[in-house]
């Protein structure tokens, strides 16, 4: 059951936050009466305190807040230790950073989460019927992620298994453009990442391609889902990385490591991430989606040869382009000055801010009446647009584990695979560790909020 109002939730519930525990069942998120705000008037000369990353919101957004909504914001540095002490001493932030994709259902679970719906239903600036479906990503009925009540929203989005591609390279290497409407199969994909790579003694000097995803744990759960199943089972408190579905996307996903053509955990990228080696010319597939835009929009040349594909499907699997990350905001229940964080939510989300990065193209809007702003003047830019619309059409929640963060997933898959992706174990015995490893991560989460 909720606790009742003002009474003080464990110091245990708000440990397990770290490791892996949950609330189990939907009785844990049954509705109570709210206290909302009306409309967007509210919040005027008060203060509210974000828990985010210093990227999220620049000095010079903070100052037009405060300019255009009266509210002061305070922020505090993303940390997870200091998000629980704050719980758990009943002072949380008001805001708190998080993504969609893997901590909805996580920090739902924990009821830690206030419930935004009565917020939406009397806002005029986020209404319902606006909202892009990757928000729903930001929805958890008790039991699975994209149903029942919002507890947050997304910023901006991408659909994380789409891939840039530069023509040069495929010019080069004499293989053909994907085609701009219909996905390649993940073979294909690979065969033509084999055929991209170059090597120079013994150093790769471009990257064929790069498939990782935004974390592992989202990547292999979006895989499994394109191959026509589910990592989870029904009431996600296990993985099977055995069934049929999960073993195929695990073995691409290795296949793809050990052919060595992108980066991996065995064949690291020395910049870190996509950008830069894309920008230099020396990687010919990016698996990052629309929202890498921003950065080759900025580089005439490089806009010049650039295309984004649509997501590629397994040969026989379903059609599936999701996100995998949606990082938003959500108001924890405790917070104190809930009409004002809905005020600044409702301004970061749907207001100036919200404008400005639909223009940048960093990002896909998440209201759809700001798509209109996403950068259209060149012809390449159109051309982009033209494949992220089309593709929108094929946007699916894909729902992750409440019992497990994607980090701790993450860590446990990164101790084991890299033999695997050395070809030094059988995919089937990374499987079988896998499940042991993870599974017992899981168990434990769900034990310790029991």
């Amino acid at each position: 059951m909720r606790p009742r109002a003002g009474a003080s939730l464990s110091r245990r519930r708000f440990l397990s936050l770290s490791t892996g525990g949950a609330v189990s069942g939907a009785a844990a998120l049954s509705g109570c009466a709210l206290q909302v705000s009306d409309g967007v008037s509210g919040g005027s000369g008060e203060s509210v305190t974000l828990m985010v990353k210093p990227e999220d919101i620049a000095p010079e957004l903070i100052k037009q807040c405060q300019k255009d909504t009266g509210i002061t914001i305070k922020t505090v540095q993303q940390d997870i230790t200091k998000l629980i002490a704050m719980l758990t001493a009943g002072n949380p932030p008001d805001l708190v950073r998080a993504v969609g994709a893997t901590d909805t259902a996580y920090f739902a679970a924990r009821d830690v989460m206030e419930e935004l719906d009565p917020y939406f239903a009397r806002s005029g600036v986020l209404r319902l019927d606006d909202l892009d479906p990757v928000n729903d990503l930001w929805r958890f009925d008790g039991k699975t992620q994209g149903k029942g009540p919002r507890y947050g929203m997304a910023k901006d989005f991408s659909q994380d298994s789409m891939y840039w591609y530069n023509t040069a390279s495929f010019d080069k290497a004499g293989v053909d453009y994907p085609a701009e409407l219909e996905p390649v199969t993940f073979e294909e994909w690979l065969e033509n990442a084999k055929r991209l790579v170059q090597r120079k003694n013994g150093q790769t000097a471009v990257f064929g391609g790069t498939y990782s995803g935004l974390t592992r744990a989202t990547l292999l759960t979006c895989l499994t889902a394109s191959a026509g199943g589910s990592l989870f089972n029904d009431d996600f408190s296990r993985v099977d990385f055995t069934t049929p579905e999960a073993r195929k996307a695990l073995t691409w996903y290795i296949d793809f490591c050990e052919a060595r053509v992108g980066p991996s955990l065995i064949l690291l990228d020395p910049n870190g991430w996509d950008g830069p080696t894309y920008q230099a010319g020396r990687m010919a597939m990016s698996n990052s989606g629309y929202w890498m835009g921003g950065m080759i929009n900025t580089d005439k040349k490089l806009a010049e040869v650039s295309r984004l594909a649509p997501a590629p499907k397994f040969e026989g699997g379903p059609r599936l382009s999701p996100c995998q990350g949606g990082t938003g905001m959500w108001m924890p229940r405790k917070a104190k000055n809930k009409d004002a964080a809905w005020r600044v939510f409702e301004w970061f989300f749907g207001e100036a801010p919200a404008k400005a990065r639909a223009a940048g193209g960093w990002g896909i809007p998440t209201l759809k009446s700001l798509r209109p702003l996403m950068p259209a003047e060149t012809e390449y830019q159109k051309r982009v647009l033209e494949v992220q619309e089309n593709e929108l059409k094929h946007f699916s929640v894909v729902a992750f584990s409440p019992y497990i963060t994607g980090d701790s997933f993450d860590a446990l898959f990164n101790q084991i695979a890299p033999t695997a992706m050395k070809g030094e174990m059988s995919v089937d015995t990374l499987a079988r560790r896998l499940n042991s490893v993870i599974n017992e991560q899981i168990k434990r989460g769900k034990e310790q909020v029991a």
